[in-house]
């Protein structure tokens, strides 16, 4: 028993090593690089740093969870995308488009998901929460949302304030924006799986 509990709290710190390395750490040499860059363009030098330091994280993630996530990898993708014209025609509009639409893509999944009655949501958090189809549904379309928030305010940023106001906005403004946003869907979740697992015992019991 004491073996098993070992391995799970190692396999949760792996997870948890792994998610900082994907999550934050190409954001932090993204605002450093930008910050301490003598380039003539320092936001696409930091564009080229953050892209190396993206693939080095995927790679870290794989060796220490031997799985790279769903999620973290097509952000890369976009990123490998949108930083590559980025670099390729050294114009910084690409990589200031970036987060507004992988935002309108992940809103539009989430969407197409919540109008086909598909809870899209589920299967990449089912194995951790377990709620019925409509609050997963209900749940994606908060998701998606604001997704679509993000998306505009992204815009109204980079459109509206100078490069250095943006790349703060984008590294010390979205990641709070996000974690408020999911405290207040935590009472839900939590109202949600109590609920799930209630009716789950009177369907065992009968």
């Amino acid at each position: 028993m004491s073996i098993n509990n070992n391995q799970a709290k190692e396999k949760k710190s792996y997870d948890g090593l792994a998610k900082f390395f994907y999550d934050y750490l190409p954001l932090i040499v993204f605002f450093l690089t930008f910050k301490i860059a003598k380039t003539p363009n320092p936001l696409i030098t930091a564009t080229i740093y953050m892209l190396v330091t993206t693939i080095f994280a995927l790679f870290i993630s794989y060796i220490l969870t031997k799985k790279i996530p769903q999620i973290a990898l097509f952000s890369a993708i976009i990123l490998g995308i949108f930083g590559g014209l980025t670099i390729i025609f050294q114009d910084e509009l690409f990589i200031k488009l970036k987060p507004t639409i992988i935002n309108i893509i992940f809103a539009l999944i989430l969407l197409y998901g919540y109008f086909s009655k598909k809870p899209l949501l589920a299967y990449l958090l089912g194995e951790q929460l377990k709620m019925s189809n409509h609050a997963w549904l209900v749940l994606s379309l908060r998701w998606a949302l604001f997704f679509i928030f993000l998306a505009l305010l992204n815009e109204i940023m980079w459109r509206s304030f100078e490069t250095d106001i943006w790349v703060k906005f984008k590294v010390f403004g979205m990641m709070p924006i996000t974690m408020t946003f999911t405290i207040f869907q935590v009472p839900f979740m939590i109202k949600e799986v109590k609920k799930y697992a209630s009716n789950s015992n009177l369907r065992l019991r009968s």
